[in-house]
């Protein structure tokens, strides 16, 4: 009899071990997931899947290969007609652009980190400053002698646009100016107004 109570004392130090281990393990969980499920890190989880960052960074040369287009919300966006209409519209605007002088292969934009820019189409260059603002994810244009334009960006790993109000850019593509502007404005103008709640850009890669 002596014998089974160091044994009992043993078996009960071995249960004890163990729920104290899988308290343990269930709290070293609880705190997993409270770190995984964190603002932080949930937001990081989301950048590395989708290509999207928090932070945009402007600097660099970025050349120009297609336009862009975004609506203002979904609804919109469903009663223009879906993607369909979106396609469309994009297909319609890089033919204007085009005949503006904004073509792949000879636009590019380059933003320096003191805050001055360059704007080069084939062999124009127009020079300016920028101010960038981090909260509303917006950028103002300033070129010489044009009052500044306000464009929303949009940054993925390997992209970047700047999406105007149908009325900025086309004051742009006035300062950018060519002989066939004129024709071309009218064309883009009446896009915009078919297209209520709609913001038209230009889209970039790396160079």
């Amino acid at each position: 009899m002596n014998n089974l109570k160091p044994k009992k004392e043993m078996n009960r130090t071995k249960l004890i071990l163990v729920i104290a281990a899988c308290l343990l393990c269930t709290s070293t969980w609880a705190q997993s997931w409270k770190d995984l499920l964190n603002k932080e890190t949930v937001s990081g989880i989301v950048n590395a899947v989708t290509g999207g960052s928090s932070t945009i960074d402007l600097t660099g040369t970025w050349s120009y290969t297609g336009s862009a287009v975004e609506f203002e919300s979904d609804d919109i966006l469903k009663k223009a007609g879906g993607s369909l209409a979106s396609s469309t519209v994009e297909n319609k605007l890089n033919g204007y652009l085009s005949k503006a002088g904004v073509k792949q292969g000879i636009t590019n934009f380059t933003f320096n980190a003191d805050s001055t820019f360059t704007s080069t189409i084939g062999s124009r260059t127009f020079n300016g400053t920028y101010g960038y603002d981090q909260e509303n994810k917006t950028v103002n244009l300033k070129y010489a002698g044009l009052v500044g334009l306000n464009a929303k960006v949009a940054q993925q790993s390997n992209s970047m646009s700047l999406m105007f109000d149908a009325d900025k850019l086309l004051q742009l593509l006035v300062y950018f100016g060519n002989k066939s502007t004129n024709t071309t404005l009218k064309a883009i103008t009446t896009l915009a107004k078919g297209y209520d709640g709609m913001m038209l850009g230009l889209e970039f890669s790396p160079k």
